[in-house]
């Protein structure tokens, strides 16, 4: 029975939870962590951490996914970013620094990013961030938007990219543009020979429409974060992530049915900004997290102590800011696995996920999403 709620005469609306609404509930068994397996596998591709980055160019250049790549994540770059626009990137965020700077405009740092994402995008330049990933050898995975899909695919996918990410804020099945073939899902998934992880959605129908299109992965949300992202204020649109993903696992395991035994992975992207909600985000039914602010805390994040999205580039209706990003800084490697002096739960993300799982008892991720959760409210 759906929770609803009566909100007006005449109309209810349904209640929903985000990740600080519920609590993991200890079983009665614990285990050594030790012995505890974060492991996970998208089609050919098996990765030591259900970690994929946000495809933002405040976290991932071709380094930083070379590095999350090496410490068993998957760093996705952003075939649509700076990398792909401007041979001095790191002049390019020179520029952003110093307008954020600026605190008589706070404005300015966004027009800049604006500008900086006019510039048209160069195949030679993509190509070379590509093959930079590429030789380090570890998986190679691009994000593109559902508008530029079509058009970018064909040369990502010759440059060496093994797996394809078609994001945007809100997705569905089929994108409709004006004076454009629409993008059907489908069909663009059924001709290429790479697996596709597409999103964000956030409720169970969409979801499983995403899953009828032949996607390998389908991500819940649209990476919400407090103080940057402004879907919400934007365009009123609001993902309370804990029902989102609960919902999304529930088209998986009825699409699993449906097709006797094909399995969507479920990527949460959004409402994780401590340990604790990477944990809840797999309790409640996520296969692997998309994190961006939490990993703008390395010290080599090429955003240099700044944080956006890439929806904080649109050029006439931004749903992000270019904002600071965390008040710490320590390297990828400690950030994911410690050891920590902190107790916020910002250091350390998966070392405390390896804990949640073995205080509860489990020894792998599947086995972890059937733990029991409890509501605050």
């Amino acid at each position: 029975m759906r929770d609803l709620v009566e909100i007006g005469m005449g109309r209810t609306a349904r209640r929903a939870y985000d990740l600080d609404d519920v609590e993991i509930v200890p079983s009665r068994r614990t285990r050594s962590s030790s012995v505890v397996s974060t492991s996970w596998q998208i089609d050919a591709y098996r990765f030591d951490l259900p970690l994929v980055t946000h495809p933002t160019d405040a976290i991932v250049s071709p380094g930083t996914a070379v590095a999350v790549g090496e410490l068993g994540g998957l760093g996705v770059l952003n075939a649509e970013g700076l990398w792909a626009r401007h041979a001095n990137v790191e002049d390019a965020i020179f520029q952003l620094v110093r307008a954020a700077e600026d605190l008589e405009d706070p404005t300015a740092v966004g027009r800049v990013l604006q500008e900086l994402h006019a510039a048209p995008i160069r195949l030679d330049l993509l190509t070379e961030a590509i093959k930079t990933v590429r030789e380090s050898g570890v998986t190679v995975a691009a994000r593109v938007s559902p508008q530029h899909a079509a058009e970018l695919t064909p040369d990502l996918i010759a440059a060496g990219v093994e797996i394809l990410v078609v994001q945007g804020t809100i997705i569905s099945a089929e994108h409709v543009q004006r004076d454009a073939e629409p993008l059907n899902l489908k069909d663009f998934i059924g001709r290429l020979d790479v697996p596709v992880i597409a999103g964000g959605v956030s409720d169970y129908r969409t979801a499983m429409h995403l899953m009828r299109t032949g996607a390998a992965g389908v991500i819940v949300g649209h990476g919400y974060t407090p103080g940057v992202t402004s879907t919400d204020r934007v365009l009123g649109i609001g993902v309370p992530m804990a029902t989102a993903i609960i919902d999304a696992a529930a088209a998986r395991r009825d699409y699993l049915d449906e097709t006797g035994g094909r399995y969507v992975h479920v990527l949460a992207d959004g409402g994780m900004t401590v340990s604790g909600d990477i944990a809840k985000a797999i309790a409640c039914g996520a296969d692997a997290v998309m994190l961006g602010s939490p990993l703008a805390a390395a010290s080599d994040a090429p955003g240099q102590g700044l944080y956006w999205t890439a929806a904080a580039a649109h050029p006439s209706l931004p749903r992000s800011r270019v904002a600071a990003g965390p008040d710490y800084a320590v390297d990828l490697k400690t950030l994911l696995f410690g050891p920590s002096s902190d107790a916020e739960g910002v250091v350390n993300l998966f070392g405390a996920l390896r804990r949640a799982m073995a205080k509860t008892g489990y020894s792998d991720l599947k086995e972890f999403q059937r733990v029991g959760l409890t509501v605050r409210r």
